[in-house]
């Protein structure tokens, strides 16, 4: 079964700066600006993987981007079982 979320997004697009509530996300202070660290996604690798059929079969029901969350699923494995993970 596919989950779908309704977002009016004109109505969000429509909202100016001082309508959206930022009370509860977390304060961008100097301190943050000068320990945070730029970091520019690596590009992808196209590989063939064999699979059960059962496990594409749930993975296309949740997602309609379900490559992008076997991605995600192998790369939590991955940081998961290693203690550090930068290739």
């Amino acid at each position: 079964m596919k989950k779908h979320i309704q977002t009016d997004l004109a109505a969000i697009d429509a909202m100016s700066d001082e309508m959206i509530d930022t009370s509860d996300a977390a304060e961008l202070t100097d301190n943050f600006f000068s320990t945070a660290k730029w970091r520019i996604p690596k590009s992808k690798v196209k590989v063939t993987v064999e699979i059960e059929p059962d496990v594409l079969y749930w993975y296309k029901s949740v997602s309609t981007n379900y490559q992008h969350q076997l991605a995600a699923a192998l790369r939590l494995y991955a940081y998961a079982h290693q203690r550090e993970f930068c290739y």
